[in-house]
């Protein structure tokens, strides 16, 4: 499975990306809810639509507050540019053994330091 980042979902909403088409239409796509949220705070068109399909998808775990930090202290995540969602998704994907699809350069580095990154193409 394959958790997709908002940064990567933003870019097909924009241009189509076949890979993920095709990642979707054979079931390895994977959601977290924060993702959700994020995309529900920007403009999509068919709206209703996207965030229905995106809220079908399998979702990856959600970690608690403390889970959350004691990760950020644990690992040394805290000065590296990456963002309190950035860190949740990281520790999801590890917790979920999914690979993580992201575009944001730093949390595709942190993400191949644990072995959980997606390396697209």
């Amino acid at each position: 499975m394959i958790l997709v980042d908002t940064s990567v979902w933003i870019k097909h909403f924009r241009e189509s990306d076949a890979e993920l088409i095709d990642y979707l239409n054979i079931g390895l796509v994977a959601c977290h809810p924060f993702i959700i949220g994020e995309l529900a705070c920007g403009n999509l068109g068919n709206r209703a639509e996207i965030l229905m399909l995106l809220r079908a998808l399998p979702s990856t775990p959600v970690g608690e507050l403390a889970e959350i930090l004691d990760f950020i202290e644990n690992k040394s995540l805290m000065g590296r540019g990456l963002g309190y969602v950035d860190i949740h998704l990281l520790a999801s994907a590890i917790l979920g053994n999914v690979f993580l699809w992201t575009l944001d350069r730093r949390l595709h580095e942190a993400a191949r330091e644990f072995g959980v990154s997606y390396s697209m193409r």
